[in-house]
């Protein structure tokens, strides 16, 4: 599968720290958006949750800051599914501006149902749809951990 190309919107003034940069807590703003614009894609967005009561929660993220983003800029957002199973998405999205990456972000979702309050699998054909959009080899950079260690 290739990248998706959900979404993308321009940096905000009130996203930028004291340097004029994008403050590292704004990145994840565009990539939490695009979270949405993907869990649209794959039927599991705000309507799903409002006819089922499911929602899809983020357990873990994990993000790179590669390159500096100043404003004006047009943040380019790809998502890429990794893999998935009845109660998990893992996927990431990178951040691009002006032709270059600027940032990665990696996540962890479960499909939560509010209604028994807890985890419950994502309907057949979300997980289908979302295996055959996973991509057969992640980038090098997925699965990293934060470490002082060299490996």
């Amino acid at each position: 599968m290739t990248r998706l190309k959900l979404h993308s919107e321009p940096v905000q003034d009130t996203w930028l720290d004291a340097y004029g940069h994008l403050n590292e807590a704004y990145y994840l703003v565009p990539f939490s958006n695009a979270t949405w614009f993907m869990q649209d894609h794959f039927g599991i967005g705000v309507d799903y949750f409002k006819q089922t009561g499911c929602a899809i929660y983020t357990v873990e993220t994990h993000m790179r800051y590669l390159a500096e983003v100043r404003a004006p800029a047009n943040l380019e957002i790809e998502t890429m599914i990794f893999g998935s199973d009845a109660k998990r998405i893992w996927f990431a999205h990178e951040m691009l501006s002006g032709g270059t990456l600027r940032a990665t972000a990696e996540f962890m979702l479960l499909h939560y149902s509010t209604r028994e309050n807890s985890t419950s699998p994502m309907p057949e054909q979300v997980q289908s749809a979302l295996q055959e959009a996973a991509l057969a080899t992640p980038p090098d950079w997925a699965s990293r951990s934060v470490s002082l260690q060299k490996k």
